[in-house]
């Protein structure tokens, strides 16, 4: 049992080892296809964005080793210091920082960018999860959520300052492993709530939605006094309390959407919502993706042979719309592929998550898996037009060193517990 203890490679999962090469060489492949001309057409043009997104690939080797050598408790001792550790980091972008498109979100060492965002999630999954785990906590006592919500919101915050607000939403999916582990269903429904209120209110404007909610608010109260013939004895209290918060909430997205908001994130919501059409403009981003992903039909025009993909048709390309470029040279048959061993990652990993014998293992599993899940979700829904473009990578296909080593990070962390949980605990 000793020699399994010290071999970093015993019990590890291989079918996860597995999945992650297939889309990590898959992904580089379609970097490759997106960002190379016939003039640079060599694998090893280590100045250009295939070369480098090589480089990073092989950087990410040392990496897995470390995190596969360190024990496994390391990370649950740590997981404070290490969360602590992200926090300056982000607070340090303002300070040593590099602004690039508009948001200080960068280090910047020798023309290698280093965003350090990307690593705060798994240290907030490494931290929430130690929350979590400890024997005393209980996720039905309001206190114990507030500091769920603490350690959520807080890196959160700091991106949210940078600005990134892409990376700010990624954070909303730690809800899912709160949920799991039994934070009552009212708070989802009140986002969904939340959520349609701001959607409508963006659409219909404050005063009809203002109007229409509180007509609203007012004839399903009426109708649960009615069931129960207490009217006079109803929670007035609550009833107030409801119609002041639906008040502001609505009064507080109309003045942010008008006055708060640029101009450009206001016609992305405009653009998603059917109440302008601008594909030349703040659109054209979306619509030249589509149009990309249509003409890849059932099997693709295959690999290099992607005339709107060589063409340049849709910017950002080998980062955001990544996936654009696998429906048009590999079709649907390749997209279905790339979703298909999405799933089975995910899968996988709600398996070996359901089957830790450490709960600490276990949460930080669902953490990382609605991490995974939220980026393939809003990624592939804004290259689609499903979603407004909000700069969310795909998993492992988006180019950029940061990206992926973050990735890298939360799976094999967690590959680290799952794989000597026999032999650490």
């Amino acid at each position: 049992m000793r020699q399994q203890q010290n071999n970093i490679f015993a019990n590890i999962d291989w079918v996860l080892i597995l999945i992650y090469a297939l889309l990590v060489a898959f992904g580089w492949l379609n970097i490759y296809a997106a960002s190379s001309t016939e003039e640079t057409r060599t694998a090893f043009e280590f100045s250009s964005r295939y070369g480098k997104q090589l480089i990073f690939i092989g950087l990410s080797f040392p990496m897995i080793i470390l995190v596969l050598f360190l024990n496994s408790k390391f990370y649950e001792q740590y997981s404070s210091l290490l969360y602590i550790f992200s926090l300056l980091l982000l607070a340090g972008v303002f300070l040593f920082g590099k602004k690039i498109n508009g948001a200080t979100s960068w280090y910047s060492f020798g023309g290698i960018g280093l965003q350090p965002s990307e690593f705060a999630k798994a240290f907030t999954a490494l931290a929430l999860a130690k929350l979590m785990s400890d024997r005393q906590y209980n996720l039905s006592l309001v206190k114990n959520q507030v500091k769920a919500f603490v350690i959520i919101f807080l890196p959160a915050f700091f991106i949210a300052l940078q600005p990134d607000m892409g990376s700010v939403l990624i954070y909303f999916s730690f809800f899912l492993v709160l949920n799991r582990e039994g934070l009552t269903v009212k708070y989802f429904i009140l986002a969904a709530v939340a959520l349609i209120l701001f959607l409508f209110t963006v659409y219909f404007g404050i005063k009809l939605v203002l109007i229409s909610s509180l007509i609203t608010l007012t004839f399903i109260f009426s109708f649960l006094a009615y069931r129960k013939k207490q009217f006079f004895r109803f929670n007035w209290p609550i009833i107030i309390l409801a119609y002041i918060i639906s008040s502001i909430f609505i009064l507080s997205v109309g003045y942010t959407y008008t006055n708060i908001l640029k101009q450009h994130q206001k016609d992305r919501f405009d653009i998603l919502l059917g109440k302008i059409k601008d594909n030349k403009g703040i659109g054209y981003n979306t619509y030249q993706s589509e149009l990309t992903i249509k003409s890849g039909g059932i099997t693709g025009k295959g690999f290099l042979q992607g005339d709107r993909t060589q063409g340049n048709f849709v910017p950002e390309q080998d980062t955001d719309y990544i996936f654009s470029t696998v429906s048009e040279e590999w079709g649907f048959l390749g997209s279905s592929f790339v979703i298909i061993l999405f799933m089975c990652l995910l899968y996988r990993i709600l398996y070996l998550s359901e089957n830790q014998t450490n709960k600490f293992a276990r949460i930080y599993g669902y953490g990382i898996v609605s991490i995974f899940f939220f980026h393939v979700i809003v990624n592939i829904g804004m290259v689609i037009g499903l979603l407004p473009t909000i700069g969310i990578p795909l998993p492992f296909f988006s180019y950029g060193g940061s990206s992926l080593w973050g990735f890298t990070l939360l799976l094999f962390i967690f590959i680290r517990l799952d794989g000597h949980k026999k032999y650490d605990y």
